[in-house]
């Protein structure tokens, strides 16, 4: 029995080395999350029409995010292992390619949301309910858009630097620049948003304006750290000497990462057509997904953040040649993050009556952030499960199995779903909300089989 428990369980070293990556991401990511939520809360004291314009830009805007977060990925689980057997010129080469490939996914984004924007809200405004007017939610989308482009750009070019720093064990600054970046935010919303202290009252371009400088400063902030502390950071010295990068590099990083940036894409934009499944039943559904997803976000942070070591710790571990070691870790680290969010999950639960009280909407609305709240805390520990293998397999360069295992699934199964019980029944959207969301239990078995498996436990980098 003890021997099992062994499996599953780390010493003291174990944890240690893992709180020192979790704490800093999960206090850059609370606070990150906890400060939207703040800013959630005050354009929802508005009203439902600005809370609901702001969910759906939002909702667009996290396509975009996920995109460069699968670009910039795809490239850093060369960087983990290229790190982790202390070859700095291949962290230099994995950077250029993060650079080069944010730039080019701004400047698609830019052009897509300026030229589409408007038509892409109205595919979430539908009648229904008794909450919320159409045209007025169309008007504060558009004006929220319009200013968040702005930041595009810089919220790119921070994942790079971040993502590397987090890659090579730097969680420290990314954290500082985060917090420095949110409190920004939050400062300036509420002095544009409400127009306090001589400032104009702006409403949710208040809100969008305060983003985009949020971005600005947390970019300074990394960037100046990173290019004055080379010798923390020695593989930082010479990066933009040339922007050029090794052709059979380049077409490693796109034969692993392709899929990445993908499966990002394709996930962040099934989620974006669930969302608007699920707003085929009025506003109201959308205000309350929009309230829930608020809460939810925050209380995720835990499982996001052993993702993320989970990515570091055993990528590094694959790249220095120690295949059982990093098995066995992997099994403890899935283990801690399914065990964390059995508490997180709970207490979520506790509290999903109280916090939609907080917005100045419907009692409609209310209720239904209430229920999706108290669902979304039921099935945490099994997402806790699923980020965790997710992340499992892309550390050993399983990008084409884990394509199929995040974005296959999600279009293959959930988003068809979702499709046929909005448009050919009537069903309630708490119903058809527990029926697509609670689909997922099918991946935590699929996941199980493929961890289990142990085919992602290989090195993909040479000493050379």
């Amino acid at each position: 029995m003890k021997k099992k428990l062994r499996r599953y369980i780390g010493d003291r070293h174990f944890y240690k080395m893992l709180l020192a990556i979790v704490v800093p991401i999960i206090i850059q990511n609370g606070i990150t999350n906890f400060v939207s939520l703040l800013d959630n809360l005050m354009v929802g004291r508005i009203g439902t029409e600005q809370m609901s314009g702001v969910a759906i830009v939002n909702q667009l805007i996290f396509v975009f995010n996920l995109c460069i977060f699968g670009a910039v990925s795809g490239a850093g689980i060369f960087t983990a292992q290229f790190f982790g057997h202390g070859d700095y010129e291949g962290v230099r080469n994995t950077f250029r390619f993060k650079f080069l490939i944010s730039i080019a996914f701004s400047v698609i984004g830019i052009v897509v949301f300026l030229s589409a924007g408007s038509q892409l809200i109205s595919l979430f405004l539908h009648e229904g309910g008794e909450s919320g007017d159409i045209m007025q939610t169309l008007k504060y989308g558009e004006q929220y858009l319009g200013w968040i482009l702005i930041g595009l750009l810089p919220f790119a070019l921070s994942q790079v630097y971040s993502g590397t720093l987090r890659e090579t064990g730097e969680t420290i600054v990314p954290m500082i620049a985060g917090v420095a970046a949110v409190f920004v935010n939050l400062i300036f919303n509420y002095l544009l948003i409400y127009g306090s202290f001589g400032f104009p009252k702006l409403g949710v371009e208040g809100a969008a304006i305060a983003t985009v400088l949020s971005r600005y400063v947390e970019l300074g902030i990394i960037t100046v750290w990173s290019h004055t502390h080379t010798d923390k950071v020695p593989y930082i010295k010479g990066v933009y000497r040339t922007l050029k990068i090794p052709k059979e590099l380049t077409q490693q990083i796109v034969a692993k990462g392709l899929p990445l940036i993908l499966n990002e894409a394709l996930w962040a934009f099934g989620i974006a057509i669930l969302n608007q499944c699920y707003s085929t039943r009025g506003l109201a559904a959308v205000a309350g997904i929009n309230i829930s997803s608020t809460i939810t976000n925050l209380f995720n942070v835990v499982f996001i953040a052993m993702g993320s070591a989970l990515a570091i710790i055993v990528g590094q571990l694959l790249g220095a040649g120690k295949l059982k070691e990093a098995k066995e870790t992997d099994t403890k680290l899935i283990f801690a993050s399914v065990a964390s969010c059995f508490v997180i999950g709970t207490i979520m639960a506790i509290v999903a009556p109280l916090f939609p009280q907080l917005y100045n909407t419907t009692d409609e609305v209310k209720e239904l952030a209430t229920f999706f709240i108290i669902f979304s805390a039921f099935m945490m520990p099994f997402n806790a499960f699923l980020h965790s293998a997710y992340f499992t397999l892309r550390s050993g360069g399983k990008t084409l199995i884990t394509f199929f295992f995040d974005a296959g699934f999600v279009w293959i199964v959930s988003i068809p779903l979702a499709m046929m019980l909005s448009r050919l029944t009537d069903m309630p959207v708490r119903v058809l909300y527990a029926c697509c969301t609670g689909a997922d239990l099918i991946k935590v078995v699929i996941g199980y089989i493929l961890v289990k498996r142990g085919k992602w436990v290989v090195k993909i980098v040479d000493n050379d």
